[in-house]
């Protein structure tokens, strides 16, 4: 069964990567309206999200919202794939950085960094787009598909232009390995904690709701005393995104316990008020119920 998908998903690359942007595009609305109105594919977990992070909203508005994160969804969707085939060039110029030089005195101090993001509008170009564009090596977290064959296929493609691509399950044994090399570890922590990591989870906050965030971020940050920058993505354009970076923490092992994450998760919360549809709104992100006391209290 793997074989007969992994044959299907390489035409599907073949058939995006000959695509012009123009017709990408046209085949991403498309797809939206099958997968949202035929498939409904996580139509109900998108509403219900929503619904429960902006219970001030009217209906028709997070109808709208729910329209536009469809559109999102969709979009990063195609552009995964379509990150395949892009050059160099392509990469650069769609996804740009606009402050690599706040790197600058982290890297002449030898310093390895960690670059935090959220699963908000396009963070898989990160893959490709950060070796291009720091004097970094790069090391990006990201976990393994079950078909194996799709799995090394993608690791291939999103370590071509240099970064190294890391299971989630090897997080430790990684930063341990480069602990004496200048690295960038670039990694999305607004993910919801698995049943067997809930318990270590930070409680906090977030758009109303107490919410479980992963613990991931602070232990390697303060067990390495690696500077923590936040990867603020925003597109421009359709296809197109600015990366800006921020400093969340210089000296992590200064915070006490759960202020790193907090950060983390106030500065994704006043993102995602912004522009709220450019979150992956189709994550069960609030399956756990709390079962700590909340950093907030």
């Amino acid at each position: 069964m793997n074989v007969i998908t992994t044959f299907f998903f390489l035409i599907l690359v073949f058939f995006i990567s000959i695509m012009p942007y123009n017709i990408l595009y046209g085949f991403s609305n498309f797809m939206r309206f099958i997968m949202r109105n035929i498939v409904k594919y996580r139509v109900k977990v998108i509403h219900l999200n929503l619904k429960k992070a902006f219970p001030e909203k009217s209906d028709h508005e997070i109808k709208t919202l729910e329209k536009k994160a469809y559109k999102n969804l969709i979009d990063y969707i195609v552009e995964g794939i379509k990150a395949f085939t892009m050059s160099r060039k392509t990469i650069i110029k769609r996804h740009k950085l606009l402050n690599p030089e706040l790197l600058d005195v982290f890297y002449k101090n030898k310093q390895s960094v960690i670059g935090v993001t959220a699963h908000y509008n396009n963070w898989e170009w990160g893959s490709l787009s950060a070796s291009l564009q720091t004097p970094y090596d790069v090391a990006a977290f990201y976990k393994p598909l079950s078909n194996k064959h799709i799995d090394q296929i993608l690791r291939k493609s999103r370590s071509r232009f240099g970064t190294k691509l890391v299971s989630i399950f090897e997080t430790s044994k990684i930063f341990e390995t480069y602990r004496n090399l200048p690295f960038i570890y670039l990694m999305a922590a607004d993910q919801s904690p698995s049943k067997r990591e809930v318990d270590k989870a930070y409680w906090i906050d977030f758009l109303g709701i107490k919410t479980a965030f992963l613990h991931g971020l602070e232990k390697h940050a303060m067990n390495n005393n690696y500077a923590v920058l936040y990867v603020d993505i925003r597109r421009i354009k359709r296809g197109f995104y600015e990366l800006e970076l921020s400093v969340l923490s210089e000296n992590p092992k200064e915070l006490k316990n759960g202020e790193l994450t907090k950060r983390y998760a106030n500065k994704l919360e006043s993102i995602i008020k912004k522009e709220p549809e450019n979150w992956l709104w189709s994550h069960k992100r609030w399956k756990h119920a709390s079962t700590s006391i909340s950093l907030d209290t």
